[in-house]
C-alpha cells in the first residue's frame, strides 16, 4: 500500500510561529519537551527552559504519577537543547491555561537546582 501525506508549510515559505510562551515538541523516539523554541525553521531549532514529563511509582501504593522536570538538573547541567529538526514530529503550543503551564509557573518560583 502506498500513501502520501501533504503538508501544509513544508518546503518553503516561513517558519510557524507561536502566540503561547511554551511549546511542546514531540520527537520521533517518542519523547516529548516542553520549552521555548526558537530557530524554527533551521535545521537545528534551539529549545530553552526545557521540562520533560517523567513517570514515578509510588512505592507504598503502586500507583504510577507523571511528574513535570525541569532539564538542567542532570549532571551535565544543560541550559538548553539543540534538536535536529528531523527528529520533530509535531510542535504543539502549551496554552496558558493548561496543567503544564501551570506546573512550569510553579517550577519558576522555586531556584534551580545543582545537580
Amino acid at each position: 500500500m502506498l500513501f502520501s501525506i501533504s503538508l501544509a508549510g513544508c518546503g518553503g515559505g516561513s517558519a510557524p510561529k507561536f502566540d503561547s510562551q511554551y511549546q511542546a515538541v514531540f520527537l520521533a523516539n517518542g519523547q516529548v519537551f516542553f520549552g521555548k523554541l526558537s530557530a524554527l525553521g533551521t535545521d537545528y531549532p534551539r529549545l530553552d527552559d526545557v521540562f520533560y514529563v517523567q513517570q514515578q511509582v509510588n512505592p507504598e501504593t503502586k500507583q504510577p504519577t507523571s511528574v513535570l522536570i525541569r532539564r538542567g538538573r542532570e549532571w551535565h547541567a544543560p541550559g538548553y537543547m539543540v534538536l535536529n529538526a528531523r527528529t520533530i514530529l509535531m510542535i504543539e503550543p502549551v496554552g496558558a491555561d493548561s496543567k503544564v503551564a501551570q506546573l512550569i509557573a510553579e517550577a519558576q518560583k522555586t531556584p534551580a537546582a545543582k545537580p
